[in-house]
């Protein structure tokens, strides 16, 4: 996965704050508040789960790419630089999920 297009796509997001809800999908994300975003972050999970049971690649990927989206949207509304996830996933990898969710316990 490209870092370069999440960043991109951060700050269009970020942009997307100030414009007009009624014209802008994501400005009425933001208008509506947090728990519509994570309403529809939890619709895109369902999708890509029955996407995944479906056996369509196509589709678990169409379904992949609306769950980023939407979390990203939830990021940027919160105010977490996505770098910050990617730095997260970048610090586990070579770990084993075990010793990672260990070290979770001990923090």
């Amino acid at each position: 996965m490209s870092d370069a297009i999440i960043q991109q796509l951060a700050q269009v997001l970020e942009q997307r704050k100030q414009a007009d809800p009624d014209a802008s999908y994501v400005a009425g994300l933001y208008h509506k508040g947090l728990d519509t975003i994570l309403k529809k972050i939890g619709e895109e999970a369902t999708e890509t789960v029955i996407a995944a049971k479906g056996g369509n690649t196509d589709q678990l990927v169409y379904e992949t790419a609306d769950l980023w989206f939407h979390t990203l949207v939830l990021l940027v509304h919160q105010g977490v630089d996505p770098d910050k996830v990617l730095k997260e996933l970048e610090r586990r990898f070579g770990l084993s999920g075990l010793e990672e969710k260990a070290a979770r316990k001990d923090s």
